[in-house]
């Protein structure tokens, strides 16, 4: 076995127990190695189920050719092959669209514990080491492409990233493979071909051992980005907890919690938490968060964050997204019981139990709205939430019933969301995050 062999059963050594194996086929030198690589080994040893996928993005008339070589290519190699076209939604980087496209489709493709097999290397480590850099990129940025990752129902593996692009091309040229050469990547336009025509090989011949030394950088800052989020959890234990309001099923944290950190260890553990829901903010924009948790106690600052926005109300930090940006249209239904009703942009509501005979309506407070309560008289809903503790951003689009145009009861909250009796009450399920959250 030569080291590529060697290397590359070591790096999946881990995995052998995987209900499948399917390679990231692009065409190109990478890939085809690596799926030579596979089916070579999959000869002498009992591997898992061995596939590949190979995804068209329409971009370019060269790619047009490129499944007929990968169908070529896997047919002598015995290896089955699946070809997805995916739509490229243009956005601010066409690279990026792209990439989303084609991870979006892997996700699909992968069964449960599956792996995806993708061909980056020790090269392409060091390219995405000096790219993040010089984008001014912290420790979990700084820590470049991991070894594995989660990725759909099953993992993202990439066994090649301790071999050179060098080794890649001996072994190629050695088994006299064929590959497709993408024209895109002649086009230094893009900042990842610069780097990697003009920028590293400058620095390989000044410093022949500087992608494996990056490389190693980028393995103790993943190790340091490691050791962040593990004092993140820590941090975090006392901050996600559940509060009064579960029911709204948004993430929120105890903000006291997170006000006893230094100011490092805040935004560590902050950037832990949020990583899932949104973009990190550059550095600047962190002072967005500074005004949130130092504003006045009856204040209702606002973080605007790329996904979704960071709130806060009584001492908790309401994290919102989706339909909670979006004011729910305004609603006037009349109902019966034992009825459900979906809301635009607003979940839905459910009146468990009949109502007695009138108009019943179902709708959103309004300027002056009262409800009568038993031996208090009539309240203001205003100063009824205020009691309560309603969060601000909540409270417009809290359901509620009205007879005979009163006011009668409100969704959720206990005491006021029907009848005395229990013989009706009226349920929200308010609406989900973009991530599908809870």
């Amino acid at each position: 076995m030569t080291p590529v062999h060697i290397r590359l059963c070591d790096a999946l050594q881990s995995w052998r127990s995987a209900p499948g194996w399917c390679v990231a086929l692009s065409g190109g030198l990478d890939s085809t190695v690596l799926l030579h690589l596979l089916a070579s080994l999959a000869q002498r040893e009992a591997l898992p189920p061995l596939s590949a996928i190979h995804i068209h993005h329409g971009l370019q008339a060269a790619a047009d050719v490129w499944p007929a070589h990968c169908r070529e290519l896997c047919a002598a190699l015995s290896v089955p092959l699946q070809i997805e076209y995916v739509q490229v939604v243009p956005g601010a980087s066409l690279e990026q669209a792209a990439r989303d496209a084609r991870y979006a489709a892997f996700a699909a493709h992968l069964g449960a514990d599956e792996l995806l097999l993708t061909a980056q290397h020790r090269d392409d480590q060091a390219e995405t080491l000096l790219f993040r850099l010089l984008r001014g990129a912290g420790v979990q940025g700084l820590s470049a492409m991991p070894v594995s990752r989660a990725l759909g129902a099953g993992q993202l593996v990439r066994p090649l990233l301790s071999c050179s692009r060098d080794e890649l091309l001996a072994y190629a040229c050695e088994h006299k493979l064929s590959w497709v050469e993408d024209p895109s990547n002649a086009d230094e336009r893009f900042s990842r071909n610069y780097l990697r025509r003009q920028v590293l090989p400058a620095l390989l011949n000044r410093w022949p051992q500087a992608a494996i030394n990056m490389a190693r950088s980028a393995a103790h800052l993943s190790e340091a980005a490691q050791l962040l989020n593990e004092l993140a959890q820590q941090d975090m234990a006392a901050a996600d907890v559940p509060g009064e309001f579960a029911w709204l099923l948004l993430p929120n944290l105890a903000l006291p919690a997170l006000r006893d950190l230094s100011e490092p260890r805040q935004r560590n553990a902050l950037r832990y938490w949020l990583r899932p829901l949104t973009a990190m903010p550059d550095s600047e924009h962190w002072a967005g968060w500074q005004t949130l948790r130092d504003a006045a106690s009856d204040a209702a600052p606002i973080w605007k964050l790329a996904a979704g926005e960071l709130r806060r109300s009584d001492e908790r930090l309401w994290w919102l997204s989706g339909d909670w940006l979006r004011f729910p249209e305004p609603v006037n239904v009349r109902v019966q019981g034992n009825q459900q009703v979906v809301l635009p942009a607003n979940g839905r509501v459910w009146i468990e139990g009949l109502l007695p005979v009138g108009k019943w309506q179902l709708g959103y407070r309004q300027v002056g709205d009262q409800m009568l309560l038993p031996g208090r008289g009539h309240r203001d809903l205003k100063r009824l939430f205020n009691e309560l503790r309603i969060p601000a951003f909540a409270r417009d689009r809290l359901p509620l019933l009205r007879l005979n145009n009163q006011v009668v009861a409100v969704a959720n909250l206990p005491g006021l969301q029907g009848a005395a009796d229990g013989s009706w009450q009226l349920h929200w399920q308010p609406p989900t995050n973009d991530q599908g959250l809870s």
